[in-house]
């Protein structure tokens, strides 16, 4: 199915796309029940386990992940390029002796603007108690089958679309080991340069009775982080005078995973982190955030840490009840893990069927009763490009609140004055939108909140 033709001349786009109604519907829970199932069956999937064996160990479940990338494609005529991200890590303190680390990715070429990118990553590998147990049982059935799982379904779904951006899957391994699948994939794509618009990492998505005796399956966390941690000494002394501490790339991602869910997600709320990660935790989204590329780690609101990180056992609690240790199938919640899996397809649609994201965005109006905000002009790239959304919101909501279209001109700058509306008072974005309504995430004015940033 192609993604829909352009609007006419002259009309608004529609303020919501039908077809990620259709996507979001698309992903099926038994799917998604049977992949975790398959990867939770391999025992384990330590990075320091077997490579041979073909029923265990991280080895059996990497060939069984990309075999699931291959089928879809073939499915799809081939609409998806399988490959692996291979590196020797040694010298670590959980990687002691050298091991081969394994990326398995699907990449979905955009029809019209393919070096543009948009991934959704989950890991495959899982842990027991001691990080170096390479041989104990570790079925990391939530953590993160559920997350890899979620790759694959999203794969099975977009694959039946066409979009004029990349999307990639991600299975990205060595995560418990020290986010190595991750800094892989972060160090190829900056070599190689890719234009990355945001990582949306998947790591837990499946719990939703928490060990805070609370469940609760309407509500996902979505983290990120205000600044960059590549800001120039002289980028943060513009952003003191400018604001922007809430407003780099990854946080905007971060809002625009809550508007799509919002959206196109039926009884599922956002809960935004302004923090890179769970307090003094980390995730795959890291590593590409550490070289400039916008991420965010969507999970679970309510974690069970007895389902964290452990050996299987089952011990007592005080008052003499069984208390089950281990990431096993049986605390999974499929339809919360389809839910968010859901979210991510649309997330994904979303991005890689809109525009890019403007550049160059500048703002002025200090000491002006309105403001004016200048970007680039259209890219060529995307037929269905229509124009662009001018935002603003109070500087202590979370969520932009206003926004007006400016239809796309042929002027190499674009501008956009917004009459009455005084720069100190508010913060103000860009997003570029499609005929058929998508949208980009919004981007603030300067280096501060730049998709395109490379680091000084």
């Amino acid at each position: 199915m192609a993604w829909p033709d352009s609007l006419m001349d002259g009309m608004r786009p529609p303020a919501e796309v039908a077809a990620l109604y259709e996507i979001a519907a698309a992903v099926d829970t038994d799917r998604v029940e049977a992949d975790v199932r398959t990867l939770a069956g391999f025992g384990t999937r330590h990075t320091l386990s077997d490579t041979v064996s073909e029923t265990r160990g991280i080895g059996a479940a990497r060939r069984w992940i990309k075999a699931e990338f291959q089928r879809i494609s073939d499915a799809c005529g081939g609409c998806l390029e399988v490959v692996e991200q291979r590196r020797t890590i040694s010298g670590e303190r959980r990687i002691p002796d050298p091991v081969e680390v394994v990326n398995i990715l699907a990449i979905q070429r955009g029809t019209s603007d393919p070096d543009r990118y948009v991934v959704m990553s989950g890991d495959i590998d899982s842990r027991a108690t001691d990080a170096l147990d390479g041989v104990s049982d570790a079925p990391g059935a939530n953590d993160n089958a559920t997350g890899m799982a979620g790759a694959i379904e999203a794969a099975r779904v977009l694959s039946q679309y066409q979009f004029p951006g990349t999307i990639v899957y991600a299975g990205l391994s060595g995560e418990e080991q020290g986010l190595f699948g991750g800094q892989i994939m972060a160090e190829i794509a900056r070599d190689e340069g890719w234009d990355i618009v945001g990582v949306v990492n998947n790591d837990m998505i499946g719990n939703s009775c928490g060990i805070d005796g609370v469940c609760d399956n309407t509500s996902a966390r979505v983290f990120s982080e205000g600044t960059r941690p590549t800001e120039s000494e002289r980028e943060a002394r513009v952003r003191r005078f400018t604001g922007g501490e809430v407003d780099s790339p990854s946080r905007n991602l971060a809002r625009y995973v809550d508007r799509m869910a919002d959206e196109y997600i039926r009884n599922l709320d956002i809960m935004m982190i302004y923090r890179l990660d769970r307090f003094g935790r980390g995730g795959h989204q890291t590593p590409f955030t550490n070289v400039g590329y916008p991420g965010v780690r969507i999970m679970e609101t309510h974690e069970h840490y007895d389902r964290q990180h452990q050996d299987l056992r089952t011990e007592t609690y005080p008052d003499g009840s069984p208390r089950h240790y281990g990431d096993t199938v049986e605390y999974v919640d499929f339809d919360y893990t389809a839910k968010l899996t859901a979210l991510n397809a649309v997330v994904l649609a979303g991005i890689a069927g809109a525009p890019p994201p403007p550049t160059n965005v500048v703002i002025e109006g200090a000491v002006q009763p309105s403001t004016t905000l200048y970007w680039d002009g259209p890219n060529a790239t995307n037929p269905q490009h229509a124009g662009y959304r001018v935002w603003w919101r109070l500087t202590t909501s979370p969520q932009w609140e206003h926004s007006v279209f400016v239809p796309a001109s042929r002027a190499a700058r674009q501008s956009y004055t917004l009459e009455n509306i005084v720069i100190d008072n508010y913060y103000f974005g860009v997003s570029a939108v499609s005929a058929d309504g998508s949208e980009s995430p919004v981007v603030f004015p300067g280096v501060i909140g730049a998709f395109d940033y490379a680091p000084e």
